[in-house]
């Protein structure tokens, strides 16, 4: 059923897989840009239903981030084209979110002051809103319109109006944001009053031709927010009316509850389909259901038992353009694993949208160059990450490849990571990038150790080194036995028990999934960092609300502004000299083991070796600097495309 067609207004989709709207940071001075239009076309070639662009401000005053879509500007028209001209070209309809952020956003780049329906400040943005006037409510109204004319006189086949995320019609909807007592507040059936209005005067713009569609928070996650009943009595209402195409959906907000709307690793697909269960339950419309689609045996069956009729995944065509047409030819998908570190972890950075499994995302329209001279012997050290990604895109190029692991498998440290309780996905990575070098012929060899000797028997034409990193020992642990790293746990070369000290430098799952893992055997665990939050570059890819309920329900304890200063073996263990810093206190304390989430030290010796020597050789991955994996799969995507 997934590939079924369907009708949705005037249009009759392909299939039932649609590339729902999502910010890109990719446009510059308001407008759309040629990297949108490479990067929607991409996905409307690689087979999905329909495409829905991220959102248009349909007034000049909301401008809640820089790289904002100026929808209410005529100047964008030509740009928008763009867009829809690259999608068209591959029989893709596609469509424009309109939107307003209303409390959700801020004063920095409009320097005014921001509207809502009450003068109720957003948790994140955490600035007083102006409550807006009636007036001001039927100059909202005519920016809908506007940005919607506009919107078709680019090319769009129509819109969808966002209730959702980050909305000010949503904050309308939302008893926890509309205080007011006017026509606007109150009972439900006046919270709805503004989105009425707002499709109304869309559909009389933009004809009975256009696709109108409205998405809809189905569950703010909020105690005393908008609810299913109220999202159910919402599309009933809409559908009555009859002036919208289809209903969408979501659940949480974009600030207080943002790891709903984008849930990191760990949550199963379809965790928010009592959603579009519900409305379509309710209403003869078409219902988009949303929620960790990775896998396109999970959108079957979601339309199949009736949860909904279309299937929004974004992240898993963010990690792979081609999911629609793979899915349909049942070829292997190169899997979205969760990780959020380079599509929600770089946009909420202000940077541009990337991918950690996918290095073409956002780039589609860079041109590769060709070969540097084609049909080379390339020799790869090292199975990580980064040796993975240079071996198969050396080979997708013509190359000649042998990839060597010293270990019995490959995968580095994203599999050791993959060991962790939560963490499973994350292996997926590597599995994917195994597969596509075997399928391009790569021959992967196992267990092999390279030295200078073994290199110049194979006589390559280019070495690649990615040969990683590997542990470094504080210098405060002074070689203490039971001062570990938490790779050493991981692999199963230490077995703490008793009282563990998690020592994390690195603010991320290093240490605080290692922590979960020893909790979960029975161990007593701290974790103490230097940083003044716990894991603190968990908030970044929205991890940050479900480790610590985690920790809380696994008793693990949580030191803050900590820093080891020294450490001796004691016969209870170690007993650590400890500076509370901000302060200046030293105190001290004693645990069974310490395990450490510490910087690593490049693994460069075999670069070393081979410098003093004539064949080309380029370093990638931990082995040049320690970092995160997505700067491996960059690394690797990069050599292999300048071979």
């Amino acid at each position: 059923m997934l590939f079924s067609p369907l009708k949705l207004g005037p249009l009759t989709l392909r299939n039932r897989i649609v590339f729902c709207a999502h910010l890109t940071n990719a446009a510059r001075d308001g407008r759309p840009t040629a990297r949108h239009a490479a990067y929607y076309a991409a996905r409307a070639a690689g087979g999905a239903g329909l495409v829905i662009t991220e959102e248009h401000s349909v007034h000049p005053a909301d401008r809640p981030y820089e790289k904002l879509i100026d929808g209410a500007d005529p100047d964008a028209i030509a740009a928008h084209r763009g867009i829809t001209d690259a999608v068209h070209a591959h029989g893709v309809p596609v469509l424009a979110q309109l939107n307003h952020n209303g409390a959700q956003s801020c004063g920095m780049h409009s320097r005014l002051p921001v509207w809502a329906p009450s003068p109720v400040p957003d948790p994140m943005f955490r600035e007083v809103p102006k409550a807006v006037t009636a007036e001001e409510i039927q100059e909202l109204v005519a920016g809908y319109a506007l940005t919607a004319g506009h919107c078709v006189d680019g090319g769009y086949d129509g819109v969808e109006l966002q209730c959702s995320q980050a909305s000010i019609l949503r904050q309308f909807l939302s008893p926890l944001t509309n205080l007011r007592t006017d026509r606007y507040g109150g009972q439900l059936v006046n919270r709805v009053r503004i989105v009425r209005e707002v499709a109304a005067a869309v559909r009389e713009m933009i004809g009975p031709d256009r696709v109108l569609g409205v998405r809809l928070c189905g569950d703010e996650g909020i105690p005393g927010g908008t609810s299913v009943a109220d999202a159910v009595q919402t599309a009933r209402l809409l559908d009555h009316d009859g002036v919208i195409d289809y209903v969408n959906t979501s659940v949480g907000v974009a600030t207080a509850t943002l790891h709903l709307v984008e849930p990191p690793m760990g949550v199963p697909a379809g965790y928010a389909q009592a959603v579009p269960s519900a409305i379509r339950a309710a209403v003869s419309l078409p219902v988009i259901g949303v929620g960790r689609f990775t896998d396109p045996a999970q959108a079957e069956r979601a339309i199949r038992v009736g949860e909904c009729d279309l299937v929004g995944v974004v992240r898993g065509q963010i990690a792979d353009p081609g999911f629609a047409g793979r899915a349909r030819a049942s070829r292997r998908i190169r899997s979205c694993t969760g990780c959020n570190q380079e599509c929600a972890g770089r946009v909420g950075l202000n940077m541009r949208l990337g991918c950690v499994v996918n290095p073409r995302a956002g780039r589609e329209g860079v041109p590769l160059p060709p070969p540097a001279r084609p049909g080379r012997r390339v020799l790869v050290v090292g199975g990580g990450p980064a040796g993975l990604q240079a071996a198969a895109t050396a080979a997708g190029r013509g190359h000649r490849v042998v990839l060597c692991e010293r270990l019995p498998r490959t995968g580095g440290q994203v599999a050791d990571a993959a060991l962790a309780p939560g963490r499973e996905e994350f292996g997926v990575l590597v599995d994917d990038l195994l597969h596509e070098c075997l399928r391009l012929g790569v021959d992967v060899r196992t267990g092999k150790e390279v030295d200078l000797a073994a290199i110049k028997q194979q006589e390559p034409d280019v070495v690649v080194l990615a040969t990683g990193a590997r542990p470094a020992q504080p210098g405060w642990a002074c070689g203490l036995d039971r001062v570990v790293d938490v790779r050493d746990v991981l692999r199963g070369a230490a077995e703490p028990s008793g009282t563990v000290l998690v020592y994390d430098e690195l603010g991320f799952h290093h240490g605080t999934s290692v922590a979960e893992l020893l909790a979960a055997r029975g161990c007593v665990v701290e974790i103490m960092t230097p940083g003044m939050v716990v894991g603190q570059d968990l908030g970044l890819t929205l991890d940050m609300p479900g480790f610590h309920r985690r920790a809380r329900g696994a008793g693990i304890a949580l030191s803050t502004d900590r820093t080891v200063l020294g450490a001796v073996a004691v016969a209870a263990g170690v007993r650590l000299t400890v500076l509370h810093h901000p302060v200046g206190a030293v105190s001290e304390t004693v645990c069974d083991w310490v395990v450490c989430a510490v910087p690593p030290l490049p693994e460069n010796e075999l670069w070393t070796a081979l410098r003093s020597h004539d064949v080309p050789v380029h370093r990638i991955g931990d082995c040049v600097a320690p970092r995160r994996v997505h700067a491996a799969v960059l690394d690797g995507h990069r050599v292999g495309v300048a071979l």
